[in-house]
């Protein structure tokens, strides 16, 4: 996909604010369409990015076969949901069961970023993340565990307060009912609700 087109997003946010009843023109909103492009082109910064190859640039070698799982949890992330283009945030946690390589902690995170910086849907965020580490590190094995809260949920329809989805993927050697069980036990553990 191609970068946002800043003058067609602003062009778009004054229509749909005069659509709304409001003048775009007034003083108050008069700078609110450059502020709406800039920031929906910050949020979908991902869009033309790889991620799996920020993980394979950053990716040490291993001198020795490892069956030790190797984690990080609770990774901040903030997404745009693409049915009311509304922010949803929370939380992901990886796992996954080294082949050759072993990537720095800072770009497994920089890869949770890229993927979430994308017009999504938790599950698909949840798939897509699985599919990036596996990729990008050739790992034997993923679990990826996504925590978040959705603003379509408390900001509109049944206006849910507090309420968290929770989605989780294996790929590889983790979908093996005993090690997704102990990857996603060590993903979610301290989370009341897993």
């Amino acid at each position: 996909m191609p970068a946002i087109d800043a003058a067609r997003a602003r062009a778009a946010v004054a229509e749909l604010l005069s659509a709304l009843g409001e003048d775009p023109a007034r003083p108050g909103l008069a700078e609110t369409p450059a502020r709406v492009a800039e920031a929906f082109a910050e949020m979908l910064s991902g869009t033309d990015q790889d991620a799996a190859a920020v993980l394979r640039e950053g990716a040490i070698e291993l001198d020795q076969r490892t069956d030790q799982l190797v984690s990080l949890v609770d990774i901040p992330f903030r997404s745009v949901c693409e049915h009311h283009l509304l922010p949803f945030d929370g939380t992901v946690g990886v796992a996954y069961l080294p082949g050759e390589r072993l990537a720095g902690l800072g770009r497994i995170a920089r890869a949770v970023d890229i993927v979430a910086s994308r017009l999504q849907l938790q599950e698909r965020l949840t798939d897509q993340l699985a599919d990036t580490l596996l990729d990008g590190l050739q790992a034997h094995g993923v679990a990826v565990v996504v925590r978040a809260s959705h603003s379509c949920l408390w900001a509109r329809g049944t206006r849910t307060q507090g309420a968290s989805a929770v989605t989780a993927a294996a790929r590889g050697a983790l979908e093996m009912p005993a090690r997704r069980a102990e990857a996603i036990a060590l993903l979610t553990a301290g989370h009341a609700h897993a």
